[in-house]
């Protein structure tokens, strides 16, 4: 039996990713290569719907291609390249428009969000879209497993409806990806606001440790993170929620369990524990940052990285769409 075939993406919106986006997604699709035909997705297309520089976009697309082989996607275990590259994504993209009801587009609880914000008559036609542009770079690959964060389920729902209803009128055509929503066994909080997801769209960079800050950087967010009322080193999210936090990320990188974290700083204050996070995290990162600079370096050596991978992703793209179209009537 062949292996199942996984894909997911990852939006080059920022010049690093952060710890919450490593141990939500990354770390698990890296486990994910060994037994797995893998596919891993720079979606430039998709950070299209906000505010483009075109300089940063492009850095920020080479960036995150170096981080994520640097997190340990490996170019010959797994599939890795750039969605604008693959021409077959906005082919099928289209595809998926003419399918989608606009009852359902309008569903989408991301969209509904975000021109909420900003306002309808500034929120892009492609922030309406892009969920069927995702479901078209699901399909292509006729993926089996998505993961992706709980937040995407509606779009992976959406996905599935399209493939079934293409399916049922114009005949077999999509693989129906299963359900794959990632466990995320650690929840990592912003450092200044223990009540909130680490993200890049919180108030204070100072809440968010960086996989490309400096090592003084990330010591010193951590050295000055919220913590809570009493010296006790304890694991008590509603009463403790700051010291909580610290314990999760010291125990995701370190691998010591939070009980025996606990028994290690019994007795030592605040500072002590802070300053053993700060050395946890500082050296976990080192390695991968130095990696990911050493790949920034050498462009010519990265961009033929993801140009094979564009390569191979078209190889299979092609193939897809080539059967959407033959099954719709499209004439070669």
């Amino acid at each position: 039996m062949s292996a199942k075939r996984v894909l997911s993406g990852i939006q080059p919106t920022s010049d690093s990713f952060h710890l919450g986006n490593y141990l939500g997604a990354v770390k698990q699709w890296v486990d994910l290569q060994d037994g797995h035909d893998a596919f891993y997705c720079i979606v430039d297309l998709h950070a299209l719907t906000g505010e483009i520089e075109p300089a940063l976009l492009r850095k920020r697309t080479l960036a995150s291609a170096a981080q994520l082989i640097s997190l340990g996607i490996s170019p010959e275990k797994s599939t890795l390249f750039v969605q604008s590259q693959v021409p077959q994504h906005n082919q099928l993209g289209w595809l998926m428009e003419c399918m989608a009801g606009f009852g359902e587009a309008s569903r989408m609880t991301q969209f509904k969000d975000k021109s909420a914000k900003g306002g309808s008559d500034s929120a892009r036609v492609g922030l309406f879209t892009y969920p069927m542009l995702q479901a078209a770079d699901i399909l292509l690959y006729q993926a089996n497993l998505v993961p992706v964060g709980e937040d995407q389920r509606q779009h992976i729902e959406l996905t599935r409806d399209l493939a079934g209803r293409f399916n049922t009128r114009f005949g077999q055509t999509f693989t129906i990806p299963e359900n794959f929503i990632l466990k995320t066994a650690a929840k990592i909080q912003d450092l200044q606001d223990p009540s909130a997801k680490m993200s890049k769209s919180s108030g204070s960079a100072a809440g968010v440790l960086e996989l490309m800050d400096t090592p003084e950087s990330n010591a010193k967010k951590i050295k000055s993170a919220a913590t809570d009322a009493g010296r006790e080193v304890k694991f008590d999210e509603k009463e403790k929620p700051g010291i909580s936090n610290l314990l999760t990320i010291h125990s995701a990188l370190s691998g010591k369990t939070i009980p025996a974290l606990e028994a290690e700083f019994d007795g030592k204050g605040y500072g002590d524990f802070k300053g053993a996070v700060a050395e946890v995290v500082v050296e976990y990162f080192r390695p991968i940052r130095a990696k990911a600079i050493d790949l920034l370096s050498d462009e010519k050596h990265l961009l033929d990285i993801l140009h094979d991978g564009a390569t191979k992703a078209r190889v299979v793209a092609s193939q897809t769409l080539e059967k959407a179209y033959e099954n719709l009537g499209i004439v070669k």
